[in-house]
């Protein structure tokens, strides 16, 4: 790990003074910290955002509001979160380890890094972690890498199980600079690869998340999350569902849905949503909804089982919205 100068704020307005290109901020410190010991990233300036009033988790007539410092493990266990938006309880839950889940900030679990071996090895290399140096997944071990929003610079998948579930569910993120706040579409937020993988998303420097809000919708309260993972705990998914409907007796009056484990950011799948709408909620429904789930899929030497997984981890997750209806 490399010197750093290291401050604590106490307000937001302090935390973003001089913030710029070369500033971190750290809350849980959960991927942060690990990547400075990695040599990956290497900060001038860190930042603890820890005593900022950046908490809370409130539901409104507009939607449910959480504080960017708020803990995964207690936004899981929220009363008001596993009732009206069980989707996000669930991909929490099924997040990193228990221990991790105490400790990492909502924002900072939108904010991690991709855990492809490559950028975490410095040895290797790896257009996200230094520019123009080249892809070493494409022709490597790729196994768990992306099948879709993939370029020739770069083929990561996003670590973010509750990225996957708030984009499903048309979430925003509000973000604040010296110069003001403003918010995003979660799904506007994340970028794709192209040729600048480094650009992850529209975060500017010296911009800080400070919440995320997710509208109240019909949906929302009938949704789940399904993650296909090589073991129980701990693991990264290699397919997940986040899925919400809303079903008319036995008719899709709407669907949201995306995938996570096969992109390059959390993949909102609109065609298989359009597919569903106004269809009864049968199994051959489901199959045929998702036959196309990944058109457009890029599959590499050890990856290409994931559009049959994709498929087939979507029909699981509607077949369980069906039967809880």
């Amino acid at each position: 790990m490399r010197s750093f100068a290291f401050t604590r704020a106490r307000s937001v307005p302090e935390a973003l003074q001089d913030a710029g290109q070369d500033t971190a901020f750290l809350a849980g410190g959960t991927t942060l910290v690990d990547l400075m010991k990695l040599d990956v990233t290497a900060p001038a300036r860190v930042v603890d955002i820890n005593r900022l009033p950046l908490h809370g988790i409130t539901l409104d007539r507009d939607g449910l509001h959480i504080g960017a410092l708020e803990r995964m493990s207690d936004v899981a266990t929220d009363r008001t979160v596993r009732r009206h938006y069980p989707m996000i309880a669930q991909a929490l839950e099924l997040s990193a380890s228990a221990q991790l889940r105490n400790m990492a900030s909502i924002g900072g679990n939108l904010l991690q890094r991709t855990r492809c071996g490559y950028f975490r090895d410095v040895t290797t290399a790896c257009n996200k972690r230094e520019p123009g140096s080249g892809c070493s997944a494409l022709t490597g071990v790729n196994r768990g890498h992306a099948i879709l929003g993939t370029s020739d610079a770069c083929v990561a998948t996003h670590p973010s199980d509750l990225a996957v579930a708030l984009v499903a569910l048309s979430a925003v993120v509000r973000l604040t600079s010296a110069q003001g706040m403003r918010t995003v579409p979660l799904d506007a937020f994340y970028t794709l690869p192209g040729t600048t993988p480094h650009v992850e998303n529209v975060l500017r420097p010296g911009e800080l998340v400070t919440g995320v809000s997710v509208p109240r919708s019909p949906w929302a309260e009938h949704s789940v999350y399904v993650k296909v993972r090589d073991r129980q705990s701990y693991e990264f998914a290699l397919t997940s569902a986040a899925v919400a409907l809303e079903l008319h007796r036995d008719t899709v009056k709407q669907a949201r849905i995306a995938a996570g484990g096969v992109g390059t950011r959390p993949w909102r799948l609109t065609a298989v949503e359009q597919a569903l709408t106004g269809r009864p909620a049968t199994a051959e429904t489901f199959e045929s909804a998702v036959a196309d789930a990944a058109d457009g899929a890029r599959p590499l030497a050890h990856n290409a089982f994931k559009p049959a997984l994709l498929r087939r981890t979507l029909v699981r997750a509607l077949t369980v919205l069906r039967e809880r209806r």
